[in-house]
């Protein structure tokens, strides 16, 4: 067991300081600006990265890409995670993300939907170590900001191509390397094996690791980093519908005491400042963005216990004004 780290301590990615050890792990339809914008005011939260932009995307068709290139300057530093298998293609996306404003370029090889991995990209990558870290390779060459990637633990169950992988993308020049610990056919299913990070850890020189699965809470972070060493924690799905949660980890980590969780109206209006956010910065038609809105905000845990008569009716709102209506009632309860 590993000396336990009772303190934030700033995270390095080349030449960027991160001020917590604490980041927001992309996801597909749901880190958009507004949450990692929540995510910030909230604080505890160190680095936010976009939602997974594909290359060919940025390549061929120039306007649909700026359309997810949402990150402005009140969330810096912030990186863009790209998805691609062609190194040269990626490459060019990079500079292109880099070009307007990203901090760090963050590959995606962590990614284990079909629709991504049958076409090589996402966890598929990690197939090939060679193959993937010459994708890293390019792409170091391409930009002058920090290359990170997210792993998962292999793409087969069973392989753990992480460890080497990890290794080698740092003799290439990544600056970080976090780690989904779990293979990509697990999904989100079974418990993350955080051996494998530490595992990972225990194979590069100095490039920082990045752990993640199945931190819910101060307390799992905090065992995390016990445990296996990494130099910071990524949080995902537990973040949904909880952007406070980065400030009650680096609350914990910092004085060892959980905080209590927002009351039903209090998560209400967090809910509603949520969806407000993603009204004003979305550049969607209302009817697009609000079912956006529906995955996002039911996640908010609005009904009694027992009673799912809130979500139900979220996940089939149609308007901003119904949202608001059902936000605003439960907001208004003592």
């Amino acid at each position: 067991m590993l000396a336990t780290q009772t303190a934030l301590k700033p995270l390095r990615i080349g030449d960027i300081t991160i001020d917590t050890p604490l980041a927001l792990a992309p996801m597909a339809g749901h880190t958009n600006y507004a949450l990692r914008r929540l995510c910030r005011e909230f604080g505890g939260c160190g680095l936010v990265c976009t939602e997974l932009i594909s290359s060919n995307i940025v390549q061929n068709s120039r306007k649909r890409a700026l359309q997810r290139f949402d990150w402005r300057s009140d969330e810096r530093p912030v990186a863009a995670q790209l998805f691609g298998v062609e190194p040269r293609i990626v490459a060019e996306a990079a500079r292109v993300v880099v070009d307007h404003g990203a901090d760090i370029v963050d590959i995606n090889m962590g990614c284990w939907v079909p629709k991504i991995a049958k076409k090589g990209g996402g966890a598929a990558l990690l197939r090939d170590v060679q193959a993937a870290t010459a994708v890293v390779e390019t792409v170091v060459k391409a930009v002058d900001v920090p290359v990170t990637v997210k792993v998962r633990s292999g793409f087969e169950d069973g392989i753990v191509t992480a460890v080497p992988f990890a290794a080698a993308a740092e003799s290439v020049g990544a600056q970080a390397v976090a780690v989904h610990a779990r293979f990509a056919g697990q999904g989100h299913g079974g418990d993350a094996d955080w051996e494998i990070i530490a595992a990972v850890k225990d194979a590069v020189r100095d490039m920082p690791i990045i752990g993640n699965g199945d931190v819910r809470s101060g307390e799992d972070a905090r065992r995390m980093l016990d445990c296996t060493g990494c130099d910071g924690v990524m949080i995902g799905r537990a973040a949904l519908g909880r952007p406070w949660l980065f400030r009650h980890i680096a609350h914990c980590l910092e004085t060892g005491v959980a905080p209590p969780e927002p009351s039903r109206s209090e998560r209400a209006r967090i809910a509603l400042r949520h969806a407000q956010l993603t009204l004003a910065s979305a550049h969607l038609p209302e009817h697009v963005a609000v079912r956006e809105m529906r995955g996002q905000i039911s996640k908010y845990e609005l009904d009694a216990p027992g009673s799912r008569r809130v979500r139900n009716r979220l996940v089939r709102i149609v308007s901003y004004a119904e949202l608001e209506s059902i936000l605003l009632d439960l907001a208004a309860e003592a």
